[in-house]
This record gives C-alpha cells, structure tokens and sequence, in this order.
C-alpha cells in the first residue's frame, strides 16, 4: 500500500463557546494548513492518484474557508470537528477513500482524524 498526501493552506477566523477567560472564546484567526491523504496501489500510469485530480477538492476548500468565519459554516469549529468535516466532504469530491486528514492551526499543532 501506498500513502500519498497534498497540502493546503487557508486562512480564517473563529471562536469558541468556551468561558469567557478563554483566549478561544474571542474572535481571532489562524492560517491553517490541511494535509489530505489517500492510499492505494498505483495505477496502470503509476499513479495512487494524479495530483491534478485533487483540484475540484481544493477549490472546495478554498471556496468555503479561504477568508471566511468558520462558525458560519460548521457548528463546532475545532481542528477535530473541521478534520471531520473536511474528510467526509473530501471523499464525496474526490470520489473515494481518504485515509487521514491532517489539520494545524498553528505551525506547533496538528490534528490528525483517521475514519
């Protein structure tokens, strides 16, 4: 088996329902980085998967979080729920199994969610 993986940035804002003495719980924004990874045997071109094909996934990504509000979109706007997300949308684009997603918000975080 063999793992590729392609990686995407975007920035947004957020906040949490957190107590209010929690920095999260204001509004305040992160550059985030999503990494998408898909497993396979290549094909007979040698590919797991063509990197051109992840193109319709990346203008869905940056469509609907490049510089946008993220509580507009989902309902709880942790790295672990957009993980979730992210995956579940990913694969009905790409149409087929996407083995992890990989999310970080800060350049020293990272969230892996693997279904």
């Amino acid at each position: 088996m063999i793992t590729i993986s392609k990686e995407y940035t975007f920035s947004a804002s957020h906040s949490l329902p957190l107590e209010p003495e929690h920095p999260c719980s204001h509004l305040h924004g992160h550059n985030y980085t999503v990494k998408i990874f898909i497993s396979g045997m290549p094909d007979k071109d040698g590919f797991v998967l063509d990197y051109r094909k992840f193109k319709p996934f990346e203008e869905w990504l940056m469509k609907t979080f490049d510089h946008k509000h993220l509580n507009d979109i989902v309902p709880l706007t942790t790295v672990e729920w957009l993980s979730e997300y992210i995956l579940e949308n990913a694969q009905e684009i790409l149409e087929r199994p996407v083995c992890a997603i990989e999310i970080s918000e800060t350049p020293k975080t990272m969230c892996r969610y693997e279904p």
